[in-house]
């Protein structure tokens, strides 16, 4: 079984065994490259759905195609990332490629104007960069911390780049609040702030080369799927993601119940990203003591409660904090947590394109999602999409805690055995 036995499994078999810091210099580089590329992303992200909405009067069915196609176009460039970063060990230089795809893609938004199409065509040229350096990236991560500590790590290098995520929608509505409606002057600069990014990357972050290290084929990553409590991870990621709503819908249901104003929806993500900052690291630490499953479904459980919220009766500003605040916790609890459970169970040789794996099917099931809610919306309109996507959730959540009940499972030797909580 393509599983390592190492003593790198060993904050799986007991997440709170580890008491050192375990975040390296390379973890907190990384955090900063995550920090201002985010920056760049948050500025275009936080604008688009009401520049796509409102300014170019797409119908809902058809910005739920151009946001599962901003989610599912990173679906096989995960894999090809992952494998390509483990084929020939170069982990740095295939991030490098991707950041600087979704940094360049920015400059293409102005250029196509209102073309519906090319739009698409540069979201996707975005996300194919996003897809290739996550599973790099992540690896990258998971190698430069400490055994003991695969939480935290996560953790610290997702609070950093919650900064930027905080940050991104500030810059953007300064530079609405300066330029009017001229969106062309966020896609700009979000160029400019991207590059710099991937200038810290190639100056500042260290790749992991192990001349002794074994060169991963496909067949070495279809053999990670032997490893039953692996698999299970990687069913229940993909089982969630089609039933989790994207963040653009979350704001604009909130934007359609509260009738916000155009010019401060770019703040909406603001909530969502403060208390992800808050809480990215004590629930990273938090996960490494009482077990990464927990905090992952607990998670989902956030999630499903701002559904709840949503469909719901609650309205005003009780409404918007509720569940702004909800869907921070859902990601402070689920993003780093899964990269950090998912890597501990995977040897260093393998790491990327195993991670790539978990991440290409939790992106699959965003993509349908997404398609799916803007059909809904679009048939039923938005009270009754998310009630539908409430059930559905409480539904995979009672599933794959059933999934994930099975602690133990015997490893490559008898007198090994690893706990995937």
């Amino acid at each position: 079984m393509y599983v390592s036995s190492t003593r790198a499994d060993a904050p799986l078999a007991r997440p709170g065994s580890g008491r050192g810091v375990g975040v390296t210099g390379n973890v907190i580089a990384l955090g900063m490259v995550s920090l201002v590329t985010d920056i760049s992303s948050e500025m275009v992200t936080a604008v688009m759905p009401l520049y796509l909405v409102t300014g170019l009067g797409l119908t809902m069915l058809q910005f739920g195609f151009l946001d599962g196609l901003y989610s599912g176009v990173t679906v096989f460039l995960r894999l090809v990332g992952g494998h390509l970063a483990d084929r020939f060990a170069a982990r740095k230089p295939v991030a490098v490629v991707g950041y600087g795809m979704s940094a360049v893609a920015k400059l293409g938004l102005p250029l196509v104007g209102a073309s519906v199409p090319g739009i698409g065509a540069v979201l996707a040229a975005d996300r194919a960069g996003k897809g290739l350096r996550t599973a790099p990236r992540d690896a990258l991560i998971s190698l430069s911390g400490t055994p003991e500590a695969q939480g935290r790590a996560f953790g610290v290098h997702r609070a950093l780049d919650t900064v930027g995520a905080f940050t991104g929608p500030l810059v953007a509505f300064t530079i609405l609040a300066a330029v009017g409606t001229a969106y062309d002057a966020v896609f700009v600069v979000s160029f400019c702030v991207g590059m710099v990014a991937v200038a810290m990357l190639v100056l500042f972050v260290r790749d992991h080369r192990d001349p002794q290290e074994h060169r991963p084929g496909w067949r070495d990553g279809a053999r990670l799927l032997r490893d039953r409590p692996y698999r299970r991870l990687c069913v229940v990621a993909a089982v969630l993601g089609l039933v989790t709503v994207s963040d653009a819908f979350v704001y604009l249901l909130l934007q359609h119940r509260l009738e916000i104003r155009p010019h401060w929806f770019p703040l909406l993500p603001l909530g969502t990203a403060g208390v992800y900052l808050v809480l990215a690291l004590p629930l990273g630490r938090l996960a490494d003591r009482i077990g990464r499953r927990r905090v992952f479904l607990a998670g989902h459980g956030a999630l499903l409660a701002a559904y709840l919220f949503l469909g719901g009766p609650l309205g005003g500003v009780p409404l918007l904090l509720t569940v702004l605040a909800l869907h921070g916790v859902f990601y402070a609890a689920t993003d780093g947590v899964l990269s950090a459970a998912v890597g501990a169970r995977l040897p260093a040789a393998g790491r990327a394109g195993g991670m790539a794996v978990v991440q290409t099917g939790q992106a699959v099931g965003r993509f349908a999602s997404s398609m799916v809610f803007g059909a809904l919306w679009t048939a039923w309109g938005p009270a009754t999409a998310i009630r539908v996507l409430a059930v559905a959730l409480a539904v995979a959540l009672f599933g794959s805690t059933l999934a994930l009940a099975g602690r133990r499972v015997r490893a490559t030797r008898p007198t090994e055995v690893h706990d995937v909580r």
